[in-house]
């Protein structure tokens, strides 16, 4: 059995929760052994962290020790997987640099905030992509500074919103990709501002079952 580590919390409007439930259900429906926790505890214990399969952050904004995030980054690199979707992970903990070179990427903007309505443009034929169509979502179109390291497996083109941004010209950003860090998978999809996203659009919340599986070893991309 594969065990999971989920930890929740920072800014409630990204429904921490409720995100955590879809998630522990997803991974619940895999066999996997889940863990939650409401605050960052568990971070602590750097060797448990490396009995792991897969550690799920579902934390918007805060902050965090720096011996915290050194127990991930190892527990990551020794092999353990590391998945997360929208603020909560990549909008965690803005002060620290290594957090974001770990997930690989972080969130700077999000024009015309929630509701707005943008294309998702999947690259076709892989392994988190087959047999799903494009699709639309009506959410926070999240803008990130990306790590040229990853590799992105789906995209939405920017502006769709006008404001200062537009004179730049149109822009496809990642919105789902993977990475490693040392044997670790890392997946990362920006979509998610509520667990209502994953109600709305059935292709993103199973790319982001694809995406659990492949980080914790249980697929092959």
């Amino acid at each position: 059995m594969k065990h999971a580590l989920i930890f929740r919390g920072g800014w409630d409007g990204h429904h921490p929760v409720e995100v955590s439930q879809l998630i522990k259900g997803l991974l619940e429906a895999e066999g996997f052994e889940v863990a939650v926790s409401d605050d960052m505890e568990p971070l602590d214990q750097a060797e448990y962290l490396k009995t792991l399969d897969l550690i799920v952050p579902i934390w918007t904004m805060g902050s965090i020790a720096d011996r915290y995030v050194r127990n991930i980054c190892s527990a990551v690199e020794s092999g353990v997987g590391l998945c997360g979707c929208h603020g909560g992970m990549c909008d965690s903990f803005r002060d620290n640099v290594d957090w974001q070179f770990l997930t690989g990427s972080q969130w700077v903007a999000h024009p015309g905030g929630d509701g707005v309505k943008y294309k998702v443009n999947l690259v076709p034929d892989t392994y988190f992509t087959k047999g799903l169509e494009d699709f639309y979502v009506s959410s926070e179109q999240y803008y990130i500074h990306v790590d040229p390291a990853v590799k992105v497996y789906a995209t939405t083109v920017f502006p769709v919103v006008d404001g200062p941004f537009a004179a730049n010209g149109k822009v496809a950003v990642p919105v789902v990709y993977t990475k490693y860090w040392g044997k670790g998978r890392v997946f990362y999809t920006s979509l998610g501002h509520t667990e209502k996203v994953f109600e709305q659009a059935p292709e993103a919340k199973e790319i982001l079952r694809r995406g659990l599986l492949w980080a914790a070893g249980s697929a092959e991309a």
